[in-house]
C-alpha cells in the first residue's frame, strides 16, 4: 500500500532538495558503504550508509552529509534514515517489517539515482523510483524490490512515526535489533 506523498509535507521540500542530498551522497567514498545486515532477504549487493537508526544519529556519516541531515532531522519523528544502494541484478525478496518496529513507523524512499527496470512492489501495487520523487508505504504489507537495470539504484531511506506521535516507543525484538547493525 502506498500513501499520497501529498498528504506528507516533509515531502515536498526533499523533492525540491533531492539534487543536493544526491551530490552528498555522490562524494560518499563507496568503502565507506556496509552491507545491508539481514542477508537471507536478499540475493546480492544491497548496501547502506546510515545517517540515524532508531533514533541514533551515527556523527561522523551525518558530518560527510550535512546538508542531507539538516533536511531529515526536519521531519516529524523521524526514527531512520540512510542510503540505501542496491546493485544491478539485486532482488530483495518479499518480506515484512519487524514487528514492535514497523507497526509504529512508515517508510520514506526519495529516488536519487534510478536505473530502468528497478521496481518496488508493495502489495499487490508496484511502482518505479523516480530520481526527485518520494514513494510511501507501509513496511507492514509484503514488498520487495528489484534492480534490473545496469547501475546502481540509489534512495534515501527514511523511517518515520505514523501518528506524529513525538513519544513513539520501541518494543524491539531481535529481529529489529538488526537496524542497530547498520550504525
Amino acid at each position: 500500500m502506498f500513501f499520497d506523498t501529498k498528504g506528507f509535507q516533509f515531502t515536498s521540500y526533499l523533492e525540491s532538495s533531492w539534487m543536493c542530498i544526491k551530490q552528498e551522497f555522490d562524494k560518499i567514498k563507496q568503502e565507506k558503504l556496509r552491507d545491508w545486515p539481514e542477508k537471507n532477504i536478499y540475493n546480492q549487493n544491497w548496501k547502506t550508509f546510515t545517517l540515524y537508526a532508531l533514533k541514533n544519529k551515527n556523527e561522523g556519516n551525518c558530518l560527510l552529509c550535512p546538508q542531507t541531515t539538516q533536511l531529515i532531522e526536519k521531519i516529524p519523528n523521524m526514527v531512520s534514515a540512510g542510503f540505501s544502494c542496491l546493485s544491478p541484478g539485486t532482488h530483495i525478496y518479499p518480506h515484512v517489517g519487524f514487528s514492535g518496529y514497523s507497526d509504529l513507523n512508515l517508510r520514506c524512499h526519495l529516488g536519487l539515482i534510478i536505473p530502468d527496470k528497478c521496481a518496488i512492489r508493495v502489495g499487490n501495487q508496484t511502482q518505479m523510483w523516480q530520481p526527485g520523487k518520494c514513494l510511501i508505504f507501509d513496511e507492514l504489507v509484503e514488498h520487495e524490490a528489484w534492480n534490473l537495470g545496469r547501475t546502481n539504484r540509489v534512495i534515501l531511506l527514511i523511517d518515520f512515526g505514523r501518528e506524529n506521535n513525538s513519544n513513539i516507543r520501541f518494543k524491539i525484538s531481535n529481529e529489529a535489533s538488526i537496524l542497530q547493525d547498520i550504525m
